[in-house]
Protein backbone atom coordinates (compact mmCIF):
# COMPACT_ATOMS: atom_id res chain seq x y z
CA UNK A 1 0.00 0.00 0.00
CA UNK A 2 1.27 3.71 -0.35
CA UNK A 3 1.29 6.55 2.28
CA UNK A 4 -1.03 9.20 3.28
CA UNK A 5 0.00 12.69 3.60
CA UNK A 6 -1.76 15.10 6.07
CA UNK A 7 -1.19 19.07 6.13
CA UNK A 8 -1.06 21.71 8.88
CA UNK A 9 -1.58 24.39 6.76
CA UNK A 10 -0.31 27.42 8.06
CA UNK A 11 0.86 30.96 6.59
CA UNK A 12 4.61 30.68 7.93
CA UNK A 13 4.90 26.93 9.06
CA UNK A 14 3.33 24.16 7.89
CA UNK A 15 2.94 20.23 9.78
CA UNK A 16 3.18 17.18 7.93
CA UNK A 17 2.74 13.91 8.74
CA UNK A 18 2.45 10.69 7.08
CA UNK A 19 0.82 7.08 7.67
CA UNK A 20 2.55 3.83 7.57
CA UNK A 21 2.24 1.60 4.61
CA UNK A 22 -0.40 -0.19 6.16
CA UNK A 23 -2.26 3.27 6.22
CA UNK A 24 -2.68 2.28 10.05
CA UNK A 25 -0.50 4.71 12.53
CA UNK A 26 0.19 8.52 11.35
CA UNK A 27 3.46 10.00 12.53
CA UNK A 28 4.78 13.23 12.22
CA UNK A 29 7.38 13.99 9.20
CA UNK A 30 8.37 17.62 9.51
CA UNK A 31 7.75 20.98 9.71
CA UNK A 32 8.58 23.10 6.69
CA UNK A 33 7.94 26.65 5.54
CA UNK A 34 4.94 27.10 3.51
CA UNK A 35 6.58 28.76 1.00
CA UNK A 36 8.28 25.56 0.38
CA UNK A 37 5.40 23.16 0.85
CA UNK A 38 4.62 22.32 -2.47
CA UNK A 39 8.21 21.28 -3.70
CA UNK A 40 8.60 19.53 0.06
CA UNK A 41 5.86 17.53 -1.27
CA UNK A 42 6.80 17.01 -4.72
CA UNK A 43 9.87 15.59 -3.52
CA UNK A 44 8.44 13.41 -1.18
CA UNK A 45 5.76 11.79 -3.64
CA UNK A 46 8.92 11.41 -6.01
CA UNK A 47 10.95 8.90 -2.79
CA UNK A 48 7.57 7.80 -1.59
CA UNK A 49 4.36 5.65 -2.97
CA UNK A 50 1.14 8.68 -2.04
CA UNK A 51 -1.72 7.43 -1.88
CA UNK A 52 -4.06 10.96 -0.89
CA UNK A 53 -3.58 13.87 0.72
CA UNK A 54 -5.67 15.13 4.02
CA UNK A 55 -5.48 18.97 4.49
CA UNK A 56 -6.82 20.11 7.55
CA UNK A 57 -10.09 22.14 7.87
CA UNK A 58 -9.73 25.14 9.85
CA UNK A 59 -13.45 25.10 11.71
CA UNK A 60 -14.65 27.47 13.71
CA UNK A 61 -17.12 26.73 16.82
CA UNK A 62 -20.52 27.72 14.87
CA UNK A 63 -19.15 25.12 12.65
CA UNK A 64 -18.11 27.81 10.28
CA UNK A 65 -14.11 27.88 8.18
CA UNK A 66 -12.17 30.12 10.22
CA UNK A 67 -10.05 32.88 8.22
CA UNK A 68 -7.18 30.48 7.46
CA UNK A 69 -9.71 28.79 4.88
CA UNK A 70 -8.80 31.98 2.36
CA UNK A 71 -5.48 31.04 2.77
CA UNK A 72 -5.81 27.08 2.45
CA UNK A 73 -7.89 27.42 -0.87
CA UNK A 74 -5.16 28.72 -3.22
CA UNK A 75 -2.46 26.47 -1.94
CA UNK A 76 -5.29 23.48 -2.37
CA UNK A 77 -5.88 24.55 -6.01
CA UNK A 78 -1.97 24.46 -6.86
CA UNK A 79 -1.74 21.18 -5.19
CA UNK A 80 -4.93 19.51 -7.34
CA UNK A 81 -3.26 21.15 -10.26
CA UNK A 82 0.90 20.18 -9.71
CA UNK A 83 -0.74 17.09 -8.68
CA UNK A 84 -3.52 15.98 -10.05
CA UNK A 85 -3.36 12.56 -9.91
CA UNK A 86 -3.72 12.39 -5.62
CA UNK A 87 -7.26 13.53 -4.23
CA UNK A 88 -7.26 15.81 -2.01
CA UNK A 89 -9.68 15.53 1.29
CA UNK A 90 -10.52 17.73 4.23
CA UNK A 91 -10.59 17.24 7.50
CA UNK A 92 -11.58 18.84 10.52
CA UNK A 93 -9.31 20.56 12.67
CA UNK A 94 -10.93 22.11 15.73
CA UNK A 95 -8.79 21.55 18.54
CA UNK A 96 -6.17 19.81 17.26
CA UNK A 97 -3.55 23.02 18.70
CA UNK A 98 -5.02 21.81 22.03
CA UNK A 99 -4.98 18.33 21.80
CA UNK A 100 -0.61 18.89 20.61
CA UNK A 101 -0.53 21.19 23.54
CA UNK A 102 -1.90 17.89 25.95
CA UNK A 103 -0.05 15.58 24.18
CA UNK A 104 3.36 17.39 24.19
CA UNK A 105 2.60 17.87 28.54
CA UNK A 106 2.00 14.39 28.95
CA UNK A 107 5.07 12.78 26.80
CA UNK A 108 6.45 15.36 29.73
CA UNK A 109 8.76 17.86 27.20
CA UNK A 110 9.57 20.67 29.11
CA UNK A 111 8.05 24.30 29.06
CA UNK A 112 10.72 25.14 26.32
CA UNK A 113 9.60 22.49 23.65
CA UNK A 114 6.44 22.73 24.53
CA UNK A 115 6.54 26.57 22.87
CA UNK A 116 8.33 25.13 19.67
CA UNK A 117 5.29 26.08 17.28
CA UNK A 118 6.95 24.10 14.67
CA UNK A 119 6.79 20.96 16.73
CA UNK A 120 3.10 21.86 17.45
CA UNK A 121 2.42 22.26 14.20
CA UNK A 122 4.11 19.20 13.12
CA UNK A 123 1.81 17.19 15.75
CA UNK A 124 -1.22 19.07 14.77
CA UNK A 125 -1.10 17.49 11.24
CA UNK A 126 -0.16 13.77 12.90
CA UNK A 127 -3.59 14.27 14.68
CA UNK A 128 -5.46 15.27 11.55
CA UNK A 129 -4.17 12.25 9.99
CA UNK A 130 -5.27 9.49 12.90
CA UNK A 131 -8.30 11.41 12.83
CA UNK A 132 -8.71 10.68 9.36
CA UNK A 133 -7.46 7.25 9.44
CA UNK A 134 -9.81 6.07 12.37
CA UNK A 135 -12.95 7.54 10.62
CA UNK A 136 -12.03 4.90 7.36
CA UNK A 137 -11.66 1.57 9.89
CA UNK A 138 -15.41 1.69 10.80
Amino acid sequence: MSRIVAIDYGRKRTGIAVSDTMQLIANGLTTVPTHELLNFIGDYIAKEPVERIIIGLPKQMNNEVSENMKNIEPFVRSLKKRFPELPVEYVDERFTSVLAHRTMLEAGLKKKDRQNKALVDEISATIILQTYLESKRF
